[in-house]
C-alpha cells in the first residue's frame, strides 16, 4: 500500500467514524462518545498528514505513533459503544471495528519498519 493509498483508507475511516457517531443515542453518554470517538476517529487522517512533512526520522516515527495511539483509543471507544448499546447499526460498528484494527496493524508494521531502517 503506497502512501496516497493510506492517506485515502484513513479519509475513509475517519468519514466512517463521523457517519457512525450521528446513529448514537441522543443522551449524555452517546454525546459524550460520539464527541470522543469524533476527535480520535478523524486524528490518524490528520496526523498521517503531517507525518508525511516530518523533519527527521526521528519526528516521522513519534507522528505515525500518535496515529496508532488514536486508533487503538478508536478501538476502545468502538467497544466501549458496542458495549453500552449506543447504537443500533451494529453492522457499521463491526465494520469501523475491523478497519481500526487492520490500520492499527498497518501502523504498528510501518513503525517497526522506520525504526530498523533508523538503526541502520
Amino acid at each position: 500500500m503506497n502512501k496516497a493509498e493510506l492517506e485515502n483508507r484513513l479519509i475513509d475511516f475517519a468519514a466512517m467514524i463521523i457517519n457512525e457517531a450521528t446513529n448514537f443515542e441522543k443522551n449524555y453518554a452517546g454525546n459524550h462518545l460520539a464527541g470522543q470517538i469524533i476527535r480520535s476517529g478523524t486524528s490518524p487522517a490528520l496526523n498521517y498528514g503531517e507525518a508525511q512533512s516530518a523533519e527527521s526520522t526521528k519526528d516521522f516515527i513519534h507522528k505515525m505513533g500518535i496515529c496508532l495511539k488514536e486508533l487503538r483509543e478508536s478501538l476502545v471507544c468502538l467497544k466501549i459503544i458496542e458495549k453500552a448499546n449506543l447504537t443500533s447499526n451494529l453492522i457499521s460498528l463491526s465494520l469501523s471495528k475491523k478497519e481500526a484494527n487492520e490500520l492499527i496493524s498497518i501502523f504498528v508494521s510501518s513503525i517497526k519498519t522506520a525504526k530498523a531502517n533508523q538503526n541502520k
